[in-house]
């Protein structure tokens, strides 16, 4: 079961042996680095920093891989989005493969003035 949670180091001889079983057919994903370059390059035009760009990138390469869909479509397809719209996008994606005890969310600000409580810290 995936975990965010950071991996276990585990002290015993037969280690590697239980990873190398634990990754038994599974094949690695693999980017084209052409692809990889353009989602960096596209979300670090939209005002990603560095690292969230690969972080973002990354994610959506995954999800592309796994639905069989070329990359560029995805960025075609989100062009003409904002960024806080770009940004809801990817935690759907990032909560779609994260466990269920663990999904990301954001806060949306109230509009309605009668719906705001007043409550002094």
């Amino acid at each position: 079961m995936p975990t965010n949670l950071p991996a276990k180091e585990i002290q015993d001889s037969a280690a590697r042996t239980r990873l190398y079983f634990d990754q038994y057919g599974k094949s690695p994903l693999q980017y084209n680095a052409v692809d990889y370059d353009a989602a960096i390059m596209f979300f670090l035009d939209k005002g990603f920093d560095n690292s969230a760009a690969e972080v973002v990138a990354t994610s959506l390469l995954k999800q592309a891989k796994l639905e069989n869909m070329p990359i560029t479509k995805v960025l075609d397809d989100i062009t003409g989005l904002e960024q806080l719209e770009i940004s809801a996008l990817v935690a759907e994606v990032l909560n779609n493969n994260r466990p269920a005890t663990s999904t990301l969310g954001y806060r949306t600000p109230v509009e309605d003035v009668s719906k705001q409580r007043n409550v002094s810290a």
